[in-house]
């Protein structure tokens, strides 16, 4: 098997058991057996644990910041460019996969003992930031709207999760709406 597809098939089977069942409740051998790849290939690989968890939210980021931008892009208005980000987490809320935010969850499990770790989980939300600054900007919003509006969405994520409901997407929205109104 190629380093590609085994990295491939790894990075697939971690991905989805570490956001289903927990990094911490997910060994290596979970993730050899469902991936088909060989514990000897899967270290030589990602050596360690903390490795693939960094190769999975990495990933993650490039693939979540990827569909939000496709969904905010094909929005018109530049005010509402920015609520079509609540719009976008009402719509991943909904899906019947939704365990919450993975680099939240992430940052709860390892982001005291894994300082790699963590700082994945941070360049992610400053990565995510950025990009709603500069919807903002594009708006003629105020910087200082900023960092209400990201607290509004990643309160949304772990509200969301708790209550298994989407509509906190709704709420974030609503209050973006006002916020963005008032400055």
């Amino acid at each position: 098997m190629r380093h590609a597809e085994a990295e491939t098939r790894l990075l697939d089977a971690a991905e989805r058991l570490f956001y289903e069942r927990g990094i911490q409740a997910v060994g290596m051998d979970q993730v050899r057996t469902a991936s088909g790849v060989s514990l000897k290939r899967l270290y030589q690989v990602f050596p360690s644990k903390s490795e693939l968890v960094r190769a999975c939210l990495e990933r993650r980021d490039r693939r979540w910041r990827e569909h939000l931008a496709a969904y905010v892009d094909g929005t018109e208005g530049a005010d509402e460019r920015v609520l079509a980000v609540y719009d976008w987490l009402y719509a991943w809320f909904a899906e019947p996969d939704f365990r919450g935010c993975a680099f939240i969850n992430s940052f709860g499990e390892l982001g005291a003992v894994d300082p790699a770790v963590a700082d994945t989980v941070r360049a992610h939300k400053a990565a995510f930031r950025e990009y709603l600054a500069a919807l903002v900007a594009d708006a003629g919003g105020s910087e200082r709207a900023v960092g209400p509006l990201v607290l509004l969405a990643e309160g949304a994520m772990t509200t969301a999760a708790i209550t298994g409901s989407p509509e906190p997407a709704r709420q974030a929205r609503l209050g973006a709406a006002q916020l963005l109104a008032a400055t």
